[in-house]
């Protein structure tokens, strides 16, 4: 049983750790938007492609209010929502197979 405690405690920390990637590149993506980027720059892309499928599914069910694009804090949350209830969640699973 420590083999499947090990995968998902391996899967956990994979997870954990492509949570705080994405949120390093959604912080990317709203300094890149509070400046005039080069749009054709491949790291701007880069961070646009990355973050849009996401934050365009938020803003179709959040209102705009005055202008301001909230989509990227509720992508915030939800992800800590991930690594609170996901990870934790795996990791306690696997220590409690062991």
């Amino acid at each position: 049983m420590f083999v499947l405690a090990n995968l998902i405690a391996a899967v956990a920390q994979v997870l954990d750790y492509a949570l705080w990637a994405y949120i390093w590149i959604l912080f990317g993506r709203v300094v890149v938007s509070w400046v005039n980027a080069d749009p054709y720059n491949p790291i701007v892309r880069f961070l646009y492609n990355a973050t849009e499928p996401v934050l365009a599914r938020i803003r179709r069910r959040l209102p705009v209010y005055a202008g301001l694009d909230l989509s990227p804090i509720v992508a915030w949350i939800a992800i800590i929502f991930l690594q609170r209830f996901v990870v934790h969640s795996l990791y306690d699973l696997a220590y409690a197979i062991r």
